[in-house]
């Protein structure tokens, strides 16, 4: 004859789903931990080392003069300054009257006024009271009347940052009065970790300065 134990006919069965779920739930936390160690172990290791001079007139340039880069590099000073002042009308003014201008988010603006009234807008807004930060990559001049600028740039608040976060170009050109103004602007922002990322699948994709 089996005797059988009280507790065991009054203890209910253990829940199979509860224990799926269990073991679900700690497994998706390992691997989000295990992610996010990841995640951050790409970003601190994904800096540049090409990271510019912080003074535009110290670049080496490709072509052009002393005086063309020192006229390239007064007008780009011009439009932080104005930025810094939050001075639409004064920041406006640096671009031609066709400028095309378009933002990191992918915003695109045609012409003076039209960028002109969008940072009007701005610096009334979110960006009110904020400052650029510039470092400067390289100038090339073609011929006697353009010249490309590259940057690494970003907008702050109190506190210059240490690392900037977007890359920046501006095709300048001289104009009949002989003032350099900048043409066309194009702001990217840099991801760092996708960046890293495809460092590490491939190699060659590293560019030579980073080398």
């Amino acid at each position: 004859m089996t005797v059988t134990s009280i507790d065991a006919v009054t203890a209910p069965p253990r829940s199979r789903g509860r224990t799926v779920l269990r073991a679900l739930g700690a497994t998706t936390l390992v691997l989000g931990v295990t992610a996010a160690g990841g995640y951050a172990w790409l970003s601190q290791t994904s800096d540049v080392r090409n990271s510019g001079v912080a003074e535009c007139t110290s670049i080496t340039p490709d072509g052009g003069s002393t005086a063309d880069l020192q006229g390239v590099c007064g007008t780009i000073d011009r439009m932080t300054s104005a930025w810094g002042r939050n001075d639409a009308d004064a920041y406006g003014a640096t671009f031609t009257e066709n400028a095309t201008y378009t933002t990191f988010l992918g915003t695109h603006y045609q012409g003076r006024a039209d960028l002109t009234a969008a940072h009007r807008a701005l610096f009334s807004g979110f960006l009110k009271g904020t400052k650029l930060a510039d470092s400067f990559l390289g100038a090339r001049f073609y011929g006697g009347n353009v010249a490309i600028v590259t940057t690494r740039g970003d907008r702050y608040d109190d506190e210059r940052p240490s690392e900037l976060s977007k890359t920046q170009t501006y095709t300048l050109v001289r104009e009949s009065d002989g003032q350099w103004r900048i043409a066309a602007f194009h702001n990217t922002q840099r991801q760092p970790v996708m960046e890293r990322i495809s460092f590490l699948f491939d190699s060659a994709t590293k560019p030579q300065a980073e080398r």
